[in-house]
């Protein structure tokens, strides 16, 4: 293949045909590739996805991670070890691209990485490395750590994908007229694209931009001086950078910055949507801020036999096909803990990454209820926790190591390490139950429940996210009733939330389960017709054409 001349290796429904390249800093595609660290990852792996199969004009722009997030592995206790391995891809296709660009006002090269579509089945994707031998040690570094700690690595990686990404394109000749930013961290693509057409309004015309931070202190805000002298804005003068990003004062807003040079945005959901247009309301100049609430690939995370069961009306094959999945799953329960886990048994999952918003130790914070629930004879239950911390987060570290100092003590209790897509989908299809409760309204959208509901597992949550748009309480989830949280202290929404949640499960779940398995039944089948409808990312790929893509260009306020 040609890469100077690239040309999409697929026909192109002309109904998809504007050329989109989508910038990520991470992709979860498949298992082998381990280029992911979260939700982001997932999202834009199931995008890519659904753009093959949609055959839409998509390529993807990220990273090759040399040692990916991390390996999570245990001490001799137990306990949490970080650690990275070097990974090889012998799938991945050297395209021979090799270029160079300036991060820190010195040059660095760049070596660009193919994934072919028909490997895992997805659009295009382009990985860009700069561990190569023609470039100094600290230079290696920048494609080393997905989200490395320092704080300049950091920025040269944003200057990497967004700099590097568009210079790509160029490289190979392959036009687009859209470049989508998955997050802003490929923001720096803007300011190249400026330096080339010499004005904002032909960048706006090409930019648009998904933001999934639901408040304003998560959005990354780095030191303005810092990030020119990290030639972030391609060597444009200080004073122009200003005038077209409306930035004042010592800190760059990379979100902010983003949505004014965009000439739209998405929230990933409905509530997330009018969370946002709230928290950046204040701010003059910025793009239109719509919602595309996040979806997951259904042919990749779904039991296809667990939904040939459901259509054939069976509730024996159903039931059956539901335990055998919960089997083969507590294998990998007894491979890491020792613990063997009964398929007759109530499961509990949470799982997904450790933030303490998401408060994965939110049952442990009443241990008499928590004795009580785990040592209930008449209503057994099994519960498993799974997700990987930030590194240096010491409050998640410590919280996921105590929850394993605390499994140690119960037979139904376990937590499991080296949570990824195998892990995701395994853990999916062994649980009755998806636990999510993360702290209203902090979580943007949330897919892991979706993926669950594709395998036959409940969802039980606070009301955030993708929730309010999914949940009819009692007919496909259990939702926490919502409270006045604005005029709570976060004491007294954990203590409020806590208490909803185990008077759902104590006087709701567990009885019906076990009582009325008829009911049961019902309601997780509801929930696999609902999610299979209206949350796969082939509805998601398509409203990114029809609501970014070809949408009319917006004015800013």
């Amino acid at each position: 293949m040609d890469f100077k001349n690239f040309r999409m290796p697929y026909s192109i429904d002309p109904k998809y045909s504007t050329r989109v390249a989508y910038f990520s800093m991470e992709f979860a595609i498949d298992q082998p590739l381990k280029i992911y660290s979260g939700g982001l990852g997932f999202l834009a792996g199931s995008h890519m996805r659904s753009a093959y199969s949609l055959r839409q004009d998509v390529v993807g722009i990220g990273i090759l991670w040399k040692y990916g997030y991390y390996d999570q592995a245990r001490n001799q206790d137990q306990t949490l070890n970080v650690s990275w391995t070097e990974k090889q891809y012998n799938f991945l296709q050297d395209t021979g691209i090799v270029f160079k660009i300036t991060i820190h006002n010195a040059p660095v090269w760049v070596k660009v990485w193919y994934l072919k579509p028909d490997v895992f089945g997805t659009a295009p994707i382009f990985l860009l490395s700069t561990d190569l031998p023609q470039n100094d040690y600290l230079s290696q570094t920048i494609t080393h750590k997905l989200y490395d700690s320092n704080e300049a690595t950091k920025l040269a990686q944003y200057i990497l994908l967004g700099k590097g990404g568009a210079k790509l394109l160029d490289e190979m000749n392959l036009g687009r007229d859209i470049y989508h930013l998955n997050e802003a961290h490929g923001l720096p693509a803007a300011f190249y694209l400026y330096k080339k057409y010499g004005n904002l309004e032909d960048v706006r015309k090409k930019l648009v931009f998904t933001t999934h931070t639901p408040e304003a202190a998560g959005n990354e805000i780095h030191d303005f001086r810092m990030t020119v002298e990290m030639s972030y804005f391609c060597g444009m003068p200080e004073e122009e950078v200003r005038e077209i990003s409306g930035i004042e004062g010592d800190g760059f807003s990379h979100s902010l910055c983003a949505l004014r040079m965009a000439h739209r945005a998405n929230a990933v959901s409905k509530l997330h949507g009018e969370v946002s247009r709230e928290m950046w309301g204040e701010y003059d100049g910025i793009c239109e801020i719509d919602s595309i609430t996040n979806a997951q690939d259904f042919a990749f995370w779904a039991d296809e036999k667990l939904y040939e069961a459901k259509a054939g009306k069976d509730d024996r094959v159903f039931d059956d096909r539901k335990k055998v999945l919960k089997h083969r799953g507590f294998r990998l329960v007894a491979d890491q803990t020792g613990n063997i886990f009964d398929p007759e048994i109530f499961t509990i999952v949470w799982a997904r990454r450790f933030a303490g918003y998401k408060r994965p130790d939110l049952l442990l914070g009443d241990m008499q209820r928590f004795e009580k629930l785990i040592n209930n004879r008449d209503y057994p239950v099994q519960i498993i926790w799974a997700g990987k911390p930030y590194p240096l987060d010491y409050a998640a570290v410590s919280t996921f190591n105590r929850l394993v100092e605390d499994s140690k003590n119960y037979h139904n209790m376990a937590v499991l390490t080296g949570y990824e897509i195998a892990l995701s989908k395994s853990l999916k299809r062994m649980s009755d139950l998806w636990l999510n409760n993360p702290r209203v309204p902090r979580e943007a959208s949330g897919t892991s429940g979706m993926t669950a509901a594709m395998n036959g597992s409940v969802n039980l949550s606070t009301d955030d996210g993708w929730i309010p748009e999914f949940a009819k309480p009692g007919i496909n989830s259990f939702v926490v009733p919502k409270a006045d949280y604005a005029s709570m202290s976060p004491y007294d929404q954990d203590r409020y939330d806590r208490d909803q949640l185990y008077n759902l499960l104590e006087n709701t779940i567990l009885p019906m389960y076990y009582d009325r398995p008829g009911e049961w039944r019902k309601i997780v089948q509801n929930a696999m017709t609902d999610v299979a409808e209206n949350f796969t990312s082939d509805r998601m790929a398509d409203e990114y054409y029809s609501k970014l893509y070809n949408a009319p260009i917006c004015t800013p306020n």
